[in-house]
């Protein structure tokens, strides 16, 4: 004997609206996405293996990502049977748009999404890329130029940490040690030939990027600089004018003998 099946208490309370007349409510629109969406990548397989990837496609399958904006204009031309990428009917709204920039197909197509307030009026504000089938956020330019600085930044600070440690100091004297003067113990340290051929390398390229040394400046007209012989010669002349010294004149007082 069939038994008829029990209506859950959820529906119960809500009501059939085939029977009881009552519309279902509106759908809620999914919330805008957010502007710092870098680290997310969207990726649909069922859909790729049944639909080709072309530029009459890519916009529905990027609809499907959490990157779209349900609020664009593209939506409005869907919802009204009209190709989302037709620029003559972006045109004549205004609003938030997508535009398909750049198209490698099948592997590479760049979508930009700007702010329409006129026909030649246009805000950009982010780029995505379908990558092989893989939806990615561009990062924007200037956090690019910020990571690749601080990279740099971080590259030079450990290179000249790596310098001030392996190079002998200069011109550098302890006092305190100087005066006491302990016996410190030698301590054998394994050299790294690679680290040594890599700190080489750079201080070479630092060497051939800076200027030459400038030439030293000449000498005044009429100063003829003094050589070695000359001052050899000096030294002579002096010696050969000082007098001879007697031995016995230059014995002191004499002393005479007492009786």
């Amino acid at each position: 004997m069939a038994t008829t099946p029990m209506v859950p208490p959820n529906q119960a309370a809500a009501g059939n609206p085939n029977f009881d007349g009552v519309a279902p409510p509106p759908m809620a629109a999914p919330p805008p996405p957010g502007t710092d969406m870098t680290r997310i990548c969207f990726r649909d397989q069922l859909w790729l293996n049944t639909y080709p990837l072309d530029r009459n496609l890519v916009f529905d399958y990027f609809a499907l990502s959490q990157f779209y904006d349900y609020t664009c204009n593209n939506e409005q031309l869907r919802l009204r049977s009209i190709h989302p990428l037709d620029h003559s009917q972006l045109l004549k709204m205004t609003g938030i748009e997508y535009v398909l920039s750049e198209v490698t197909e099948p592997h590479l197509f760049v979508i930009r999404k700007q702010k329409r307030d006129g026909p030649e009026k246009v805000t950009p504000m982010l780029t995505y890329y379908v990558l092989d089938g893989s939806i990615y956020q561009a990062p924007q330019l200037c956090n690019v130029f910020a990571a690749r600085v601080g990279r740099a930044l971080y590259h030079i600070s450990k290179a000249f940490t790596t310098a001030a440690s392996k190079l002998e100091k200069i011109g550098f004297v302890d006092v305190e040690n100087e005066n006491t003067a302990p016996e410190s113990k030698v301590t054998k340290e394994t050299i790294d030939f690679k680290e040594l051929k890599r700190l080489d390398h750079i201080l070479a390229s630092m060497q051939r990027k800076l200027p030459p040394a400038p030439p030293p400046p000449p000498f005044p007209e009429g100063y003829t600089p003094p050589t070695a012989e000359g001052e050899k010669s000096f030294e002579n002349q002096q010696a050969e004018a000082q007098p001879p010294v007697d031995p016995i004149i230059d014995q002191g007082p004499s002393k005479r003998r007492k009786f």
